[in-house]
């Protein structure tokens, strides 16, 4: 079974994730996440790495003992190391730390002075009020805990994140494009309007011998359960969890099948409605006039939509939110392509927490096509990331200002990630952030305040000039951190009256804003900064999950910052 990138950095980070529970030195831990993040990061796979010999030590983050580690994973997909860990700690302990609010050392608490192993366990003690009479606990934790474990059991938690569903899905599709008797293939569903989580695989197939593709489906090593076989749909589970579904249509129904599976179960709705009111009737296999049982198209999705006097409308829109009525009064948007951007708006450093100097982020950055690349180190607040006081910062541009006159057409600009303190000023005196290009500007902490409490903290903040990009505005972690509580209706309109910009953050874990929020910022008239937040070079990649989520907010090209050369950017960071 071929191991994944995300397999390898899942075991690494089980590991930090028991070391931390048993309180193990802290640099023993960051060595495991540091590796984890560091394979995370990487465009090609380690089994590649592997196979061909070369020196994992090259990659940053990885030692010797490390660069053993991973070997081991990947010739035999397991570590012992790991089970060695399990024998002392139970690893459903690590399940506790997905909870906002519960980290290493009160799940440790937890486990040892009410036994508890499993999110069972802790959902058990909180019924019995148990938890609260742990010292440094109380009711209003115990309350908390309870609300968590309630979110952790909804559906979308199930669900799995578009990054890894895609290492595994493009993986299999892959495998399947080898058989000779298929035509085409797509994947639709959830996947295809790029939603953030993903539920189950779909994929579609046109083939000349079914029963061949149904025998090299269920038979993909990394299959764990065979759920259903037939002539022309099979579902599979794979080891990684993630169900699987293909189904063998027809050439002259694809059109029909692929909007059918791609949905929204919402927007499917109003097609099918708006098709009663021509008397005809769509569904997988075509369109149909009337009772009749002839297909009058579906051959293509074009043909679908021109059924109903409609334009095609891109997979992404496709949620019931104003794309039938738009795509009647041919008023789609021309959404943003990944080739609209020449620059990235929020990258971190070696100065902080960052795995590569400033030179390695710029040259990776102009590898990939850019113009420019921001560097926004953490500020001092975030000690966790060794932020910068004044003096670094200081001396951070004097090295961005060397390199740039090195880099020939490619600009560096000057930058930092300034934090929002609890009062609502800004974590650094603007006598340095004026130096800067521009200040990104974002909440790390005292994320749990009230409503009205942090409305008012990140309007204040926003009272500063050197407020430029409001960064992953609402500070969520997908599956992990909830959104912060605050009015953002009453927030988008000042950013727009003050000329502020709200940043779209790419990385995979956060996708922050979300689509709904993009698309009220845009009829709000905000401009949007669509910004990785790498911490190594290989993330600077992940720009194409913002611009999925970009794409499902309505966003087009000129409603990005970043889709204007450097000049004009640090003109328009001008307040």
């Amino acid at each position: 079974m071929p191991v994944h990138n995300s397999d390898i950095a899942d075991i690494l980070n089980k590991i930090a994730d028991l070391l931390d529970i048993e309180g193990a030195n802290e640099y023993r831990v960051r060595s495991y996440r540091d590796a984890a993040q560091s394979i995370d990061n990487l465009s090609r796979e380690l089994t590649d790495w592997v196979e061909e010999e070369k020196d994992l030590t090259d990659l940053p983050g990885i030692g010797s003992s490390m660069a053993d580690k991973i070997r081991e994973i990947v010739t035999t997909g397991d570590l012992e190391q790991l089970h060695e860990i399990e024998s002392r700690t139970p690893e459903e302990l690590t399940e506790l730390l997905e909870l906002s609010g519960l980290g290493p050392e009160r799940v440790r608490d937890l486990h040892k002075e009410l036994n508890i192993n499993s999110l069972d366990d802790l959902e058990d003690a909180a019924k019995r009020h148990e938890i609260q009479k742990i010292e440094g606990f109380g009711e209003k934790t115990e309350k908390k805990i309870g609300e968590e474990l309630e979110r952790h059991t909804s559906g979308d938690e199930k669900r799995t994140k578009l990054i890894r569903a895609e290492e595994y899905a493009e993986s299999f599709v892959e495998y399947l494009e080898k058989s000779d008797s298929i035509s085409k293939i797509k994947i639709a569903g959830s996947y295809r309007r790029r939603k953030e989580t993903v539920g189950d695989i779909d994929i579609l197939v046109t083939c000349s011998e079914p029963e061949t593709v149904m025998d090299r489906f269920t038979g993909y090593d990394e299959v764990d359960e065979v759920i259903s076989k037939g002539d022309t749909k099979s579902s599979v589970r794979l080891k990684s969890g993630l169900q699987v579904d293909v189904r063998v249509v027809g050439e002259e129904n694809y059109g029909a099948a692929l909007v059918y599976f791609t949905g929204s179960k919402a927007h499917n709705i109003e097609l099918r409605e708006r098709a009663l009111d021509r008397d005809l009737k769509i569904n997988e296999y075509g369109v149909f006039p009337g009772d009749e049982d002839e297909s009058v198209a579906g051959k293509t999705e074009e043909e679908v939509y021109e059924s109903v006097d409609l334009q095609w409308i891109p997979p992404e829109l496709r949620e019931n939110r104003g794309e039938i009525d738009a795509a009647e009064n041919d008023t789609l948007p021309s959404l943003i392509t990944i080739d609209d951007l020449k620059g990235d708006l929020h990258c971190h450093t070696t100065y902080t927490d960052g795995k590569h100097s400033i030179r390695e982020m710029a040259e990776a950055a102009k590898k990939l096509g850019h113009e420019y690349i921001a560097i926004t180190d953490h500020s001092k607040r975030v000690t966790v990331a060794n932020g910068l006081d004044a003096k670094a910062v200081e001396e951070q541009i004097e090295e961005i200002e060397r390199i740039n006159e090195e880099m020939g057409d490619f600009t560096i600009l000057k930058g930092i990630e300034v934090d929002i303190l609890e009062d609502g000023s800004l974590d650094l005196p603007d006598t340095v952030l004026k130096k800067l290009d521009l200040c990104v500007c974002s909440l790390h902490y005292k994320l749990g305040i009230s409503r009205e409490k942090q409305t008012r903290r990140v309007l204040k903040a926003m009272d500063n000039p050197c407020f430029n990009i409001w960064a992953h505005p609402t500070s969520r972690e997908i599956h992990k951190r909830e959104p912060v509580d605050i009015d953002m209706e009453k927030i988008m309109k000042e950013v727009a009256d003050r000329g502020i910009l709200m940043e779209i953050n790419s990385s995979p874990r956060r996708l922050d804003l979300n689509d709904v929020h993009c698309k009220r910022a845009k009829e709000a008239g905000i401009q949007i900064a669509i910004s990785t937040d790498s911490h190594a070079a290989g993330s600077l990649k992940q720009l194409k999950y913002g611009v999925n989520q970009a794409r499902r907010g309505w966003i087009e090209a000129g409603d990005v910052i970043n889709t204007r050369s450097a000049a004009e950017v640090k003109e328009m960071m001008s307040r």
